[in-house]
Parts: C-alpha cells; structure tokens; sequence
C-alpha cells in the first residue's frame, strides 16, 4: 500500500516580480513549497519565472491593499514573504513604508500566518560598529534608517509571528541593483566603477543563497520566538576583491588588452550631490552614501544555530552568474554589453536592499 503524498506547504510571496521576491519564488518552489506569487494587476509573468502550475506556481494578479481579494486566493497560506517596496525615494518610503506592512500584517492575521521580512543595515546609522548583530544598536539618522526601525518595531509590537532576516547588498537574480548599476555598468569599457573606497568591506548577499535562507528559516519557524531578527552574513567584500576577481573575466572577454587590468573609477557623488537639488532619488542616494565609507559585516550565528551552515556560494560562482543574470554569457565566451549603466540609471538602484 502507497502513502499518499503530504500536501505542501503554501508561501505568499508579496512582491513576486521583484529580484528578491523572484528569487523567493524559485527558491520556495525547488523546495517543494506550494508558491501563491502577488503580483500588480496588469503585470505579467516573468518569462524566467517557474513553470506555473507545474512547478506549484500560482501567480495572482492581485494588489496588496485588496486584502479580502488576498485573503480569499491565500487561503491555507502558513508563510507569506513581504518583498514588496516602495520606490527608492524617501518621501515615498515615509508615505508607503509602513502602511504596505500594515496590509501584510492584517492579511497574515486573518491566515495565522508567520511574515517575514527582508531587512537592511540601514537601521543602525553611520556610527555602525565593523560586526553587525541582531542587538546592535539601531541609531539611524537617516530617512530610510528611521523607517526601517519603525518597521521592525511595528512587527514586534503586532500580535502576527514575524521574522526579520537582514542582509547586505543584493546582487545576481537580474537588474536594479548597486552591482549591475555601479560595479558592471562600465565592464565593456574597460572600466570598474565604485561608489567608495577600494579597501573597504561591505556585507553583500546573493539573491539565490538569501532566498535559500528564507526557506531554510520558514522551515523551521516554529523554534523562534513570536518575534526574531536573524543575520544573513553572505559575502564581506572589498572593492579590491571585487576588482580582482572581475579582471580575469574582462581579458577573457576582450573588455581589456590581455594582461591589462580593469581601470577603477569612482562614483560621480559631487554630480549627485547637485543633482540631490531637485532629483529625490538622487537625494535618497546622497544620504546613503556612507555605507560605502564605514566597514560593516553581519555576524549569523543566531541563523547558523537554527539551519546550519547558511546557503553560501562561493564569490567567483556568485560573480559568474550575476554577470550570467545580466544577459552576459560565463567567463571565457564572448560577452554582451551591459545594457544599462552612468549616472543616467541611477533610479534603479531603489533594489540596493531598499
């Protein structure tokens, strides 16, 4: 006699379209996971989306603020991720932040369902010590850092089950990001743009590893308390090691004369700094900047001690796939221009773990 297979466990995934939310997608659906994927009415599909149906992918073309229509399609939902943002300026982060996780609050209540949530390092401010723990201080100054508090302060005061998994800079799974709008935008020219100092580390996740987490965690949910925070440690990285690991593949690809290396530039922050005058997304990225300049890296071993090692690719695979993700082939073959890239483009970088 056969057992009958168990039903899966569904996941929510608000925000599907976006890199991380996509990146949850795949990575709650190889897991097994039954995957209700929100999306805006209007929006279609990704076409490098999982299979629907098939690979126990439903997409709904729904809007987060039509809660009973969520709440009638998100039924038997146990995890719903909230991986939808407002866009990169601050004003629009004042206005929307708070309000979108109040709608992901109330649809998990009436799911019991547990929400997790995507965090940053912005809370805790440029005074940020070099190791990042979950009772680190928070001391933002900043717009963003001050909402990105008042978010993880409004999940600890609800009555819903959350869990905050921060991480660093996003990278890999598509566009939108510091590394595709800084790091590769200029590749093709011979050049390696960044935003800060060389020599200084930063904490960087790759979307597929982050999102492994996240299943990783949601499996495990019920051993944490009715609110947790967790650090994801990913990737600390130099713009030297960035730089040294994306020259090899810039001669490969006849970027640089073989044997030349990668020309470093800097970000143009004195045109941001005007531009801040009367561009809010330059604005927003103006007060930020300090990220750059302070070296910070996130201690997991809250997260380690709940799933074991944390999903980690190693830096040059992470690095080939990103540039894969860009529409550039693998190190070695000849590789496409970086469609999008200067100051032009700057907007974008509201994925920067926004």
């Amino acid at each position: 006699m056969t057992t009958a297979n168990p039903t899966p466990s569904t996941v929510l995934i608000l925000g599907a379209r976006g890199r991380f939310g996509l990146a949850a997608v795949r990575a709650f659906a190889a897991a097994g996971w039954r995957v209700l994927a929100q999306m805006r009415p209007g929006a279609t599909v990704p076409a490098d989306a999982p299979a629907p149906d098939t690979a126990q992918v439903h997409w709904l073309a729904l809007d987060l603020a039509d809660t009973a229509a969520l709440r009638a399609a998100a039924q038997g939902t146990t995890v719903v991720v909230h991986a939808i943002n407002p866009p990169y300026t601050n004003a629009a982060w004042q206005d929307q932040a708070l309000p979108m996780l109040d709608a992901a609050l109330d649809l998990c209540r009436t799911l019991d369902a547990t929400l997790m949530l995507p965090g940053n390092v912005y809370n805790f401010g440029a005074s940020m010590p070099a190791v990042l723990r979950e009772g680190t201080p928070q001391q933002a100054a900043t717009v963003k850092g001050r909402v990105r508090i008042a978010m993880e302060e409004r999940l600890r005061a609800s009555d819903v089950r959350s869990v905050v998994i921060r991480a660093g800079d996003f990278f890999g799974a598509g566009r939108g990001t510091w590394f595709d709008i800084a790091l590769a935008s200029k590749l093709h020219k011979g050049v390696f743009t960044y935003p800060g100092p060389l020599t200084v580390s930063t904490a960087w996740a790759y979307l597929p590893d982050l999102a492994r987490t996240f299943v990783a965690v949601a499996d495990r949910r019920d051993r944490l308390p009715a609110f947790a925070v967790l650090h994801f440690a990913g990737h600390v990285v130099t713009g030297q090691r960035w730089l040294d690991l994306l020259t090899p593949i810039a001669q490969a690809s006849g970027w640089v004369r073989p044997g030349a290396a990668l020309r470093p530039a800097g970000m143009p922050w004195w045109l941001i700094r005007i531009g801040a005058l009367w561009n809010p997304t330059w604005a927003a990225l103006q007060e930020m900047r300090y990220l750059w300049s302070r070296p910070h890296a996130l201690a997991n071993d809250a997260l380690s001690a709940l799933i074991g090692r944390e999903p980690h690719t190693p830096l040059p695979l992470a690095l080939q796939q990103a540039l894969a993700d860009l529409g550039l082939q693998q190190a070695g073959q000849p590789l496409q221009r970086v469609a999008h890239g200067g100051v032009a483009h700057l907007g974008a970088v509201a994925g920067k773990v926004s």
